[in-house]
């Protein structure tokens, strides 16, 4: 099934940007914050407010981009991780 895919010519360098994504995902589990057992996300998300706590993350880095530090690619990376996390949290919610 997935060895006759045919090759997708990205226009906006989606490929190379998943893959920054990727990585940059990656290297978040080294944090000092992610270097115990748990991490504070997943209590929040076992609590109950994944969904709020990921849309406010999203929200808030998405109106910090320009501003502080100017415009923090970091800033666009965790808006796109936190709205991974709000999709896993909401097939989870929803048994997908």
């Amino acid at each position: 099934m997935f060895g006759n895919k045919p090759k997708i010519n990205y226009k906006y360098n989606e490929r190379g940007l998943l893959q920054e994504f990727s990585d940059y995902v990656d290297k978040t589990y080294d944090q000092h914050y992610s270097l115990s057992k748990y991490q504070a996300t997943e209590f929040i998300m076992d609590a109950g407010h994944g969904e709020g706590f990921c849309i406010g993350n999203v929200m808030k880095y998405a109106q910090r981009y320009g501003k502080k530090e100017g415009k923090n690619r970091a800033d666009l990376l965790k808006v796109i991780h936190y709205g991974f996390l709000a999709l896993n949290n909401h097939d989870k919610e929803n048994n997908q």
